[in-house]
């Protein structure tokens, strides 16, 4: 079996009647076959566990700004409100300077606000004078890579906005001063990462999000419905670094359609679904050393004292421990192993490069990506054209020509159609591109995540026999280059897509990830 688009095409068969419908789809980045995973692993939060946007956002930012408040910023602050069409995934705060970047995988920026505005030309090189920043620096750049960041970054956004025309405060480089008193944007952002402590280690969150939780978290019937087809074919487990408490209240309404709900599948404890569950894993330290694996007393949410030593037991709940102890306890080593999450860092890309788990990053936003690059088509088409339009600019001359062509207005237009393309995903743009660069999140997606989707519920559509294959990926020359001089209707000699067509499955790969001949990979 092959990837969706493939199979077919070569006897005659249309490529797009052969993929799902785009919202259902899973995408590939790295070939895998699904009937050579034994174990299926699941974190809890923003991936089993949905929270409904932007109402769950919204609350985080209101707990975050009151926090503040109590440690002495000004109650002005409180009159900001959470907007969801501002911060996107994947920014990066400079804490020397305040600003929020856009960046691709080199450092180079992409986007530079200074709270709500953003920066152009000279002020940028004011800042960044090659327009580059050190990633290295993690004392001074702090990647915003998390959903839960999502309110962080926005928080910063509404402090450098509030400070910089608060009459009270003179503005500096590195920060404000008031009278005696200087506070740096490092201040800032420790206070704001002690916000984000407190919000979610005191419980606060947790307590709100639990006195509503239909407010707050989505309930889907599909839920219990796949988890039970996965059990039928492998184990299954859970891996969160949420307490007891919190994860049975959560799992518990997750799993719970007795009151009239349509469930697809005959109640049963949520417990029930799982082979092995473990809280307490303070990711990503479970996937180096880990911490001490204690059992949990169901019925109080109390760790049992001591090291849990003995076999697995059925519906028994574990704190702590490490991903080892998990394979271990399941009987099932690396690529056995399918972990699904919505944390780049601490779930894929930690579980990838020191377990060889096999990987599945949970996107939302994609749902909304994949909208914009079907509706906008048009946009891409523009684009595409205007680089048509380029290149014949330059096509009969040679390094001998004394001629210039005037390609200003064309280098406009493309600037124009760019930016209006970028804000149809919102002020940030999109998650995944600036124009016909990659973001930073894009290539840490392509380059550690074998499979991605909007929702893991996407497996719902698919065989467990199924082989995920990835796209080609085509080097410049590759891409722009035909094979040979054959007819366009046999062929498709047309000039290479800018970024690809709207319909094509984003390609990812990297030689470093190469799976088995029998995964279909040379």
């Amino acid at each position: 079996m092959g990837s969706e688009g493939q199979r077919g095409a070569g006897v005659g068969g249309d490529p797009q009647a052969l993929r799902r419908d785009c919202q259902h789809r899973i995408f590939v980045n790295r070939s895998l076959a699904l009937e050579k995973i034994k174990c299926f692993g699941f974190d809890m939060d923003y991936t089993l566990a949905m929270y409904k946007s932007p109402d769950y956002e919204d609350l985080a930012f209101t707990l975050l700004l009151e926090h503040l408040v109590s440690i002495g910023y000004p109650q002005e602050i409180l009159a900001y409100k959470y907007d969801p069409t501002f911060p996107t995934r994947g920014l990066v705060f400079d804490a020397l300077y305040g600003n929020l970047l856009k960046v691709d995988s080199h450092g180079n920026l992409l986007v530079c606000a200074h709270g709500f505005r953003f920066l152009r030309g000279a002020e940028i090189l004011h800042y960044y004078p090659n327009k580059f920043i050190q990633r290295d620096d993690m004392k001074r750049f702090h990647i915003l890579n998390t959903l839960f960041n999502l309110t962080e970054a926005h928080l910063y956004a509404c402090l450098v906005d509030f400070f910089t025309n608060c009459s009270r405060y003179v503005n500096c480089d590195t920060g404000y001063k008031h009278g005696n008193l200087f506070m740096s944007f490092r201040s800032m952002f420790q206070d704001v990462r002690e916000a984000m402590d407190n919000v979610h280690l005191s419980g606060c969150l947790k307590a709100k999000t639990l006195e509503n939780l239909e407010k707050y978290v989505v309930k889907d019937p599909r839920v219990p419905l796949l988890l039970s087809r996965m059990k039928e074919v492998g184990k299954v487990f859970l891996a969160t670094n949420s307490d007891y408490n919190y994860t049975n209240a959560i799992m518990s309404y997750l799993f719970d359609f007795s009151d009239g709900d349509k469930a697809e599948t005959p109640p049963r404890p949520w417990r029930s679904y799982f082979d092995l569950i473990v809280v307490d894993t303070r990711k990503p330290l479970f996937f180096a050393e880990g911490t001490v694996l204690r059992q949990v007393n169901t019925d109080t949410g109390k760790l049992r004292i001591g090291t849990y030593t003995g076999p697995l037991q059925h519906c028994a709940v574990y704190s702590g421990g490490s991903s080892d102890v998990v394979c271990d306890l399941l009987g099932v080593k690396g690529k056995d192993i399918l972990y699904m999450g919505d944390h780049i860092f601490g779930d894929i890309l930690k579980s990838k490069k020191r377990q060889g788990w096999r990987t599945f990053l949970v996107v939302p936003e994609l749902a909304r990506e994949l909208q914009v690059w079907t509706e906008k088509s048009e946009l891409f088409e523009e684009l595409r054209s205007l680089d048509l339009f380029l290149a014949e600019s330059y096509q009969h001359l040679d390094s001998g020509s004394s001629e210039r062509p005037d390609i200003s207005s064309i280098k406009r237009r493309i600037q124009k159609v760019t930016h209006e393309m970028d804000m149809c995903y919102g002020k940030m743009g999109s998650l995944f591109c600036c124009g016909s660069r990659q973001t930073l999140f894009a290539n840490q997606l392509m380059r550690y995540a074998d499979l991605y989707a909007a929702s893991f519920l996407n497996f719902l559509y698919y065989p467990f026999s199924y082989l995920f294959r990835a796209p080609p990926v085509l080097m410049a020359h590759e891409s722009t280059v035909e094979h040979g001089r054959l007819d366009v209707g046999e062929a498709g000699t047309a000039p290479a897509p800018w970024r690809g067509q709207p319909d094509q499955q984003v390609p990812g790969g990297s030689s470093e990830e190469e799976e088995e001949d029998d995964d279909g990979e040379a």
